[in-house]
Order: structure tokens, then sequence, then C-alpha cells
């Protein structure tokens, strides 16, 4: 991989993830991010349960979708959301820790097509989720010299 575009995947992550307001506020951590590819983790606290005890879907969705931009965003392109779906396979309990691993699967001129896997903490796939972007103008951060 290029020295270059991982340096600048990570400078937009920390730009996207410094103002992020509502990832922040969930709790959501950037575990890793490359050109592409982005790994994000977030507890999920008593809040976060719906009337059944479990983690509200809607959470769930904004990890995947939080992964989701990261990822699209990762080639320094700002990028946004034209269109997504999500499937959800087993319920979380409150205490547990979720990740989500976004994976680009198709970079073809403005648009993309992301596919997010989230787990729980014993590693067990408890949603995915199927992302497409829409590149829009500028940049996340200034680009490299040379870029």
């Amino acid at each position: 991989m290029n020295r270059d575009a991982q340096a600048l995947a990570e400078a937009a992550a920390t730009a996207m993830y410094d103002a992020d307001a509502c990832s922040r506020w969930l709790g959501m951590v950037v575990e890793a991010v490359r050109p592409g590819y982005a790994r994000l983790s977030m507890p999920i606290r008593p809040e976060f349960l719906n009337g059944h005890g479990t983690c509200h879907g809607g959470l769930m969705f904004t990890l995947a979708d939080s992964a989701f931009a990261f990822a699209c965003n990762s080639h320094n392109v700002n990028t946004v959301a034209a269109g997504c779906s999500v499937e959800f396979l087993r319920p979380v309990l409150g205490g547990d820790t979720l990740t989500a691993e976004a994976v680009e699967q198709v970079l073809s001129g403005r648009h993309g097509i992301y596919d997010v896997r989230v787990t729980n903490r014993a590693g067990e796939p408890v949603a995915m989720f199927r992302g497409k972007s829409a590149q829009i103008r500028g940049h996340v951060v200034e680009p490299l010299p040379g870029t």
C-alpha cells in the first residue's frame, strides 16, 4: 500500500472524527483505517436498549453507517451515502461491545459500494450493512503535495 495513501486516510479519519459529535457522543472509537477500509467499535450502554431489553437497531445501524462513512471518505474525497440497507441477524445485550468493519467492494467513478459486518464481543455477526456512496465536491483534508 502507498504510504501517502495511508497517511491521507489517517488524516481524513482524524479530521472526520474531530468533526463528528454524534459518533464521539455515542462512544465510537476508530480502531483502524486505510484506503477503502475502516473498523469502529462502540460499547452498548443501558440507554441504547429498546423495549425488549436489546440494543436498538437504529444504534446498530448508526455504528455501521459511521464505519461506512470513514471507509468511503478514506480516499480524501468528500463522500456521502446515496443509499443503504441493513439486515439484523441477532439481538445485542447491554454491556456488549460492537465492532463494525467496513470494506470497499467497488469504487467506480464517483460511486462506491461498501459492505459493513457488525459483530459482538464474541465475534458473532449481529448485522450486515451495505452502503452505496457518492463523491461530492471537495476534500476532507488538504491533499498532500503531489497527490
